[in-house]
């Protein structure tokens, strides 16, 4: 005998795995909480089960259950993509679109593009998430994020595209001697105290192949949670920095106490938009690519005047 499954129980199954609470999870699905529970506690009937364990205080999700969660998401996802096929033929880039984008990116590429996307796409609605790569690409591979901006390459079977090339610029107190150069070898770096992220930003092991390789070395104990506070222990005189073109041109200007100065050559990042290889929003995601590379290369090539 077959079973009786729907899509509306697999997404709150989803939902209350996500937020650990039934409460939660209806509120999350604009349904009350006794229809959401009855649906799920029907599911689990069907098919035999238990997916969650459940007691006044918390609600945790079984072995089964986490398998079940996680074929439920790859069902959620791929029934996604068969509406989104079908909206797409008629017209792209309508409708909600989860883009991810890293902390070192986010800030100081998302103003330069998202007017131009809205410009060209006035249908389309961006929801933004600013995660970690891991985070980023766990979502992404889930279903939870449509496409994510990162730095390339990235692991996993993904489509990407490039959309463009920053360089790494030294950042350091304005009175450093390294500050004072027009422009610099990475060999420069050899003998300095330099200022690293923590943990978990792809940046971090992007600049510290850089510094290893040019004989300088981390300040292990004053790492930064973000890009602003790491200008601003630079420029505190704690050490110096290498910084993304596009972040140094918003954090290291007038008054920051920070001077930027060119490598030749320069040691940079591939910056791209990636997605799931069996989505269906590809060519859609390539339009936006356009968009984003366009705008992204305009203001790249300003700042190199």
């Amino acid at each position: 005998m077959g079973l009786d499954l729907t899509l509306r129980q697999l997404e709150y199954v989803v939902a209350v795995a996500d937020h650990k609470s039934f409460r939660r999870a209806a509120e999350a699905c604009a349904v009350t909480q006794p229809a959401l529970s009855a649906q799920v506690a029907q599911l689990e009937h069907a098919i035999g089960a238990q997916i969650f364990e459940r007691d006044r205080r918390k609600v945790l999700v079984t072995p089964t259950g986490a398998e079940i969660v996680t074929r439920a998401r790859a069902t959620l996802a791929q029934a996604a993509q068969v509406i989104e096929a079908a909206r797409t033929a008629a017209e792209p880039l309508t409708g909600t679109l989860r883009l991810g984008v890293i902390p070192t990116i986010a800030p100081y590429l998302l103003p330069l593009v998202l007017p131009a996307v809205r410009a060209a796409y006035p249908k389309l609605r961006p929801v933004l998430r600013e995660e970690q790569t891991a985070r980023l690409l766990a979502q992404l591979e889930d279903g939870r994020l449509d496409a994510a901006i990162l730095a390339l390459p990235v692991p996993g079977d993904l489509a990407a595209i490039q959309l463009y090339r920053e360089d790494f610029l030294l950042a350091a107190p304005m009175a450093h001697e390294l500050a004072r150069r027009a422009r610099l070898r990475e060999d420069d770096l050899d003998g300095e105290d330099v200022l690293l992220l923590e943990d978990g930003h792809c940046l971090r092991d992007q600049a510290l192949a850089v510094c290893s390789q040019a004989g300088s070395h981390e300040v292990a104990e004053l790492r930064a949670t973000s890009l602003p506070t790491l200008v601003q222990m630079v420029a505190s005189g704690q050490g110096v920095t290498l910084l993304p073109e596009m972040a140094a041109g918003v954090l290291a200007g007038r008054g920051s106490g920070v001077a930027t100065t060119r490598f030749a050559p320069a040691p940079g990042r591939e910056v791209g938009l990636v997605w799931r290889m069996s989505s269906a929003r590809g060519r859609e995601l390539g339009l936006l690519a356009e968009i984003i590379r366009a705008q992204a290369a305009k203001h790249l090539a300003a700042r190199k005047k």
